[in-house]
């Protein structure tokens, strides 16, 4: 059997790291530490396939050598059995390296059930504003096509009708590993519904797809957070008028800040504003520490101009053409939310560029 000699090293290391994590789940010190243990948790889920594929490629080895030795047997049936093994044995390993390699491209995140996704108006004014609108629809049917959960934190209407920005939560099977690739510029070409000459203009929106931080993932300290509350703005009524319900959390060392206005409860408002403050955070602390990785805010979002865009969706000519791919899809299918073809392609080339970086 063949396998690359890296390979075989990264399969024997993680199988490692696979046992000292299982190892390390069952003691009491893990145990004492119940805040850590969904992050370790879910770490060696991700670690599970390569071990399971560290033993397989054990035994592998082990029903190859038999089968050789067989080979040089003085009974013709032994050798007869001996090449049937091994032709056997041609056929399972034909396929397994391509699931070690899918094993060793995993990481954790790939994992995660949770993600935040922030959709902003970028260049282009009214109309990019209604843009924003048509992709929070957009979005909304492919979450309910999926079956996930969706959690409105925030979203700031525009004067007319669309919205400045909207940030929300996902839950469910996959969440991450889908929706990451949504990250990034996203163009629009048409005709607004205020050109009176019926020229087609160009607005353009950002999104960033980023997995939710857990608490133990990030300490956020009490002294460094200025919290405010404030009466929610919107259409008015008895509890926007008397109740201090929105939150604005500003996180002092970094001046990052959340507001969050869309519950009634001033207490879900805050506890939602600190989930979307912990995300960003700990993003701008990936950033920090790995910005070559793609998955990083700044080059997801870009500088929200036209020009830095992963997608353009065309009205005139009925198509979304994602730039990654170079490739178009039907844009009625696109703002119905099905998005599979498109995800599933990025899908292919990511597990590509990944296994190239093995």
């Amino acid at each position: 059997m063949e396998l690359a000699a890296p390979l075989v090293s990264k399969l024997r290391e993680q199988a490692a790291r696979f046992r000292e994590l299982t190892e390390y789940l069952s003691s009491p010190e893990a145990a004492a530490d119940a805040r850590k243990m969904p992050t370790l948790l879910r770490l060696r889920g991700s670690l599970e396939a390569v071990a399971k594929l560290s033993d397989e490629l054990d035994l592998l080895l082990s029903r190859r050598a038999d089968a050789q030795k067989l080979l040089l047997d003085s009974d013709p049936q032994m050798r007869q059995y001996a090449r049937e093994e091994l032709q056997q044995l041609e056929a399972e390993e034909s396929s397994f390296d391509a699931r070690v390699k899918d094993a060793l491209i995993a990481e954790p995140e790939d994992f995660k059930r949770k993600v935040i996704v922030e959709v902003r108006a970028g260049t282009g004014g009214d109309e990019a504003s209604l843009f924003v609108g048509d992709l929070f629809k957009l979005y909304q049917r492919y979450i309910d096509a999926k079956g996930w959960r969706l959690e409105l934190f925030e979203a700031t209407p525009s004067e007319v009708g669309g919205f400045k920005e909207v940030i929300f939560g996902v839950e469910g099977d996959r969440v991450w590993s889908k929706l990451r690739f949504e990250s990034g510029g996203h163009r629009v070409q048409r005709v607004p519904a205020t050109e009176a000459q019926g020229r087609i203009h160009t607005s353009a929106a950002t999104v960033a797809v980023l997995p939710e931080a857990e608490e133990v993932e990030l300490e956020i300290r009490d002294q460094d957070l200025r919290i405010d509350t404030m009466r929610a703005g919107g259409a008015g009524g008895q509890h926007v008028n008397k109740t201090e319900s929105a939150v604005r959390i500003t996180h002092i060392p970094t001046n990052t800040v959340v507001v969050c206005m869309d519950e009634k409860s001033q207490h879900k408002n805050r506890a939602r504003a600190m989930r979307v403050l912990r995300t960003r955070l700990l993003e701008a602390e990936r950033q920090r520490l790995h910005d070559e990785r793609s998955l990083l805010r700044k080059t997801q979002v870009g500088s929200g101009d036209r020009n830095a865009r992963i997608r353009t969706y065309n009205w005139p000519q009925s198509r979304m053409t994602d730039h990654r791919l170079g490739q178009n899809f039907s844009l009625e299918q696109v703002l119905a939310g099905k998005l599979d073809a498109a995800l599933e392609a990025l899908e292919a080339q990511d597990r590509e560029e990944r296994i190239k970086r093995l």
